[in-house]
């Protein structure tokens, strides 16, 4: 892995004078650009940099990518790579007022540097751009009325993988792949129990089964905000209400989803806990190869350390309570203003654009635009290869336009805040110190003084 450099940004007298009216008024009026740190790359006016995080193949494709940049628009850009403390050593670069033109960040921290006026206003480019104004609807990141910050840096739903050779060998049938046709909660809970042994053969619902020796689980339960949500929803249920102000992951919907989670590890011991995991837990592919577990709830974005596997994997829908639902979202990428924003915004347009990107068709990303889940012609372009299994289609494609719901956390303010109270409350359902009713009912008068409403939304 290569590390880059970080090189300063030179910041021109008007910009440090823009800055500091800036700092006087305290917040900068809802249109954005033009009130940010300076403009020009570090290595001069005709440089741009982008800033990313991401494993060592997603380093390779990104720079492919600013490399076929360069050569198109003959604009040098700086590859930016940073896997690691990417927030810390960002919001160093913004305090110094040394910031690349393009970056990936998370929504708290996207809508902070809105609110300062350092990013690109992108909804006057929508007209420009067709590509822009046809993303999913949940993809967009709006900060005012027509002042939109950014989108997603791509679209990730969550599925439920399995090892197709587990569930052959064992006779079972494997999680269905069409939404109208998703397995209740039992039929998963029945189905993960078939799937694990302990050391002497015997499954949970046979005597004699010995939870401390498990050779195979048959799921692991997934307690990532993730995880769970797409779960809650399906039954009904939601972390706060429509105005963002109340708490409601107390109601009897969410209750159940968390207790049947918790049920998995410790009453039906069909997944294992975090003991049994350890700190240090394998990635979901490695533990479907080597057995450890039959099924994952996970991110699509699994696809890529799978397809590079020799595992033989498939996908399929949730289970499903009420309705059939999945959840969509990732993280933003942000265009900083400065003296040269037409380039920085042609660059953000290159830099998730199928057509330049081989992340889509190798299975880390999906596309943001529409027609990449409408057009056939559009579909094939990146589902048609080896990564992409015969059930993607339904399991995916058709899953996300038609049963997929934005995750409460890209629009829901105060949300650094708020994690910092979530998180640990419901790792306490995970280690089965209490049970779900308890610790949600307990984190209503936590949560519910940091709940400050929603983010703007809007149609286009």
């Amino acid at each position: 892995m290569s590390h880059h450099t970080l090189r300063p940004r030179s910041l021109r007298r008007r910009d440090l004078l823009r800055l500091g009216g800036l700092t006087a008024v305290g917040l900068a009026a809802p249109g954005l650009t033009g009130c940010g740190g300076g403009g020009g790359g570090s290595g001069g006016d005709d440089e741009l940099q982008f800033m990313y995080w991401g494993s060592s193949f997603e380093q390779k494709a990104v720079e492919a990518m600013l490399k076929q940049f360069e050569e198109r628009h003959g604009i040098p850009v700086r590859p930016l790579y940073t896997p690691r403390e990417y927030e810390t050593k960002l919001n160093t670069l913004v305090a110094s007022n040394r910031v690349p033109d393009v970056a990936y960040m998370g929504a708290g921290m996207a809508y902070r540097l809105a609110e300062q006026g350092k990013l690109i206003n992108l909804y006057p480019y929508l007209d420009k751009y067709p590509e822009l104004a046809n993303r999913l609807p949940y993809t967009y990141y709006w900060y005012d009325k027509d002042v939109l910050l950014g989108t997603q840096t791509a679209n990730e739903v969550i599925l439920l993988w399995y090892n197709k050779q587990t569930f052959a060998e064992a006779g079972v049938e494997p999680p269905p792949a069409e939404a109208a046709k998703a397995w209740s909660w039992d039929d998963l809970v029945e189905t993960a129990d078939r799937l694990t042994f302990d050391q002497e053969g015997r499954r949970p619902s046979e005597p004699g089964f010995d939870a401390t020796r498990v050779r195979q689980f048959g799921i692991a339960a997934n307690f990532n905000t993730y995880g769970w949500y797409p779960l809650v929803r399906s039954n009904g249920g939601d972390f706060v209400d429509e105005t963002g102000t109340k708490y409601v992951l107390n109601s009897p919907e969410a209750v159940e989803v968390f207790q049947k989670l918790q049920d998995l590890m410790y009453e039906h011991r069909v997944a294992p806990t975090p003991a049994q995991t350890g700190n240090n837990a394998p990635t979901t592919t490695v533990q479907l190869q080597t057995r450890r577990i039959a099924m994952a709830i996970d991110g699509q974005w699994v696809l890529l350390d799978m397809a590079e596997s020799d595992l033989d994997y498939g996908i399929g829908v949730l289970p499903s309570f009420q309705e059939p639902l999945t959840i969509g979202f990732a993280a933003a990428t942000v265009a900083f203003t400065g003296d040269h924003d037409d380039q920085t915004v042609e660059l953000y347009m290159f830099h998730n654009d199928p057509r330049y990107v081989d992340l889509y068709a190798k299975g880390l990303w999906m596309p943001l635009e529409e027609k990449y889940y409408r057009d056939e012609e559009a579909i094939k372009s990146w589902i048609d290869n080896d990564a992409h299994p015969p059930e993607y289609r339904t399991a995916v494609v058709d899953y996300t336009l038609h049963h997929s719901v934005p995750i409460f956390d890209q629009r829901l303010k105060n949300i650094d805040a708020i994690s910092e109270v979530l998180t640990p409350a419901i790792q306490q359902i995970q280690t089965g110190k209490a049970k779900a009713k308890e610790v949600l009912d307990a984190l209503k008068p936590k949560v519910e003084p940091l709940l400050q409403g929603w983010h703007h939304t809007q149609e286009l």
